[in-house]
């Protein structure tokens, strides 16, 4: 079951994420609104904050057009907060003009000096439904506009949603030498052919380990065409404590007020509730046993009151360790977590957990990031 990761300078280290709840999406109570943990700025901020703190290595700023703070406005207020973490901005391909686009993560580069990461999302807008072969489409071509604009003063490009001509990019160059790495995650035979040609994590959401072993030998087949090879990761909510016991009392606990009919209405509410992802989420809940675990320590409870993402690592710390190093030994080496409330749980992970693991940050494992602030093009080729 095991598939062959991108090789780089350290296979055993893993760049270990946390989450920040910008889509209105932290509870104590799943389903349940709390005005104390509303997405608001000083909210998300602190999480980001506590984040760094316990350790995390990098943050996935999601995006939502229904609810919560916008995601590149929220990274840019982050900038001069912190000053250790990587942040992992939700991107949806199309929202924003690519050549503004990729000026816009550029800009955000600098400010970060670095520690900008980028995922790549390519879901409807709200008020249409495209086809999925367009969708993907759309994001192969920002893609490739991206780093373009990142590596080139001038170019032209001819693809069946834009087309540019003569364009200079200056001074679109980012702070990371070729630009920020590219997470990506999607199921169909389009997303996995983008991410295996243009980015560098394919990341997944829980399945049972020889569904997760599939994905990744089917991305990896797709990143072979190229000649390239691609990081694995695995985004997946996380309650861990002393004893497997008192984990599975607090996931009982925080679905113990849900609705399932409330429930129902936040998974729908979402843009992406149609997908190819989603719908094996809700297959996992379908097959999970009475009490909802569909593998030892993975429980589908959290699926029920929300879209994405919908199972989380149950148990002991030595139960957790155990899940996480055999996601490694399969070839995972970039993780994102999460739990409810995202602060309390950040702490407990980062007390139990995270001081066991080798973490790393993987623009500084790709050579992305300079040892001093880069030159900046003055035009015509020249540079500061």
């Amino acid at each position: 079951m095991t598939v062959v990761p991108i090789t780089s300078p350290d296979l055993d280290a893993a760049e270990v994420s946390w989450f920040a709840a910008l889509c209105s999406d932290d509870y104590q109570f799943l389903g349940v609104p709390d005005g104390d943990l509303r997405s608001s700025w000083a909210h998300c901020s602190s999480i980001v904050q506590e984040a760094e703190t316990q350790g995390f290595r990098n943050i996935l700023c999601p995006s939502s057009y229904q609810v919560g703070q916008d995601t590149l406005s929220f990274v840019a207020g982050c900038a001069p907060i912190t000053d250790k973490i990587n942040m992992l901005a939700a991107v949806r391909c199309g929202e924003v003009q690519p050549i503004m686009l990729a000026r816009t993560i550029a800009t955000l580069d600098h400010m970060l000096q670095g520690r900008l990461t980028v995922n790549i999302i390519s879901s409807d807008f709200p008020g249409e439904k495209e086809d999925s072969s367009y969708r993907y489409q759309r994001s192969r071509e920002v893609v490739q506009i991206l780093k373009q604009a990142w590596t080139r003063d001038e170019f032209d490009f001819e693809g069946e949603v834009y087309n540019f001509k003569g364009l200079t990019t200056d001074p679109a160059r980012p702070y990371q030498t070729g630009g920020p790495l590219l997470y990506f995650g999607g199921y169909s035979p389009d997303a996995l052919a983008l991410c295996g040609e243009h980015c560098d994590v394919y990341l997944m959401w829980p399945e049972v380990k020889e569904q997760l072993a599939e994905r990744m030998k089917a991305v990896n087949a797709e990143a072979e065409k190229h000649g390239r090879t691609l990081d694995y990761g695995l985004r997946v909510h996380m309650i861990v404590r002393d004893t497997e016991a008192e984990a599975k009392e607090y996931a009982e606990y925080i679905v113990s007020k849900l609705d399932d009919d409330h429930g129902r209405k936040i998974r729908e509410r979402a843009l992406d509730s149609a997908s190819l992802g989603v719908s094996h989420q809700s297959k996992n809940r379908e097959t999970a046993d009475e009490f909802g675990y569909i593998e030892p320590n993975l429980w589908t409870g959290v699926g029920r009151a929300r879209s994405g993402c919908g199972a989380a690592l149950v148990g002991s710390t030595d139960q957790v360790m155990s899940k996480i190093e055999d996601y490694q030994k399969m070839g995972m080496r970039a993780f994102i977590f999460s739990g409810y409330p995202h602060l309390e749980e950040a702490r407990h992970f980062g007390a139990r957990v995270l001081p066991n693991l080798k973490t790393c940050s993987l623009p500084h494992e790709y050579g992305r990031v300079p040892a001093s602030t880069p030159a900046t093009p003055l035009g015509n080729g020249e540079r500061r």
